[in-house]
């Protein structure tokens, strides 16, 4: 793994990043943002429930997030990644899954 593909840790959970050196900017997997944020087990499901509540920001989900292919337990995958710009546009809102 280098520096620009690296996890990092928020309150010692792990969040997956990657670097665009196009963009100059840092991406993180929002899967990863979403289970810090609200300690859900089932961030992806966490996930399409927020979409669900919230019309504007399922129809721009395309604008928010970028597939990005970062390192994961069984090797690389494509993953819904955001800039830092992008993840406060998501409101994580609700109790949880």
């Amino acid at each position: 793994m280098t520096k620009k593909q690296a996890i990092q840790l928020f309150e010692e959970k792990k969040v997956r990043t990657a670097w665009d050196d196009e963009q100059e900017k840092w991406y993180f997997c929002v899967a990863d943002v979403v289970e810090v944020l609200t300690d859900s087990v089932t961030p992806t499901d966490y996930i399409k429930k927020m979409k669900k509540r919230d019309p504007e920001l399922s129809k721009g989900w395309g604008q928010i997030v970028t597939p990005l292919s970062v390192q994961t337990a069984s090797g690389k995958q494509r993953v819904n990644c955001a800039t830092q710009q992008g993840l406060f546009r998501i409101r994580i809102t609700g109790t949880g899954t």
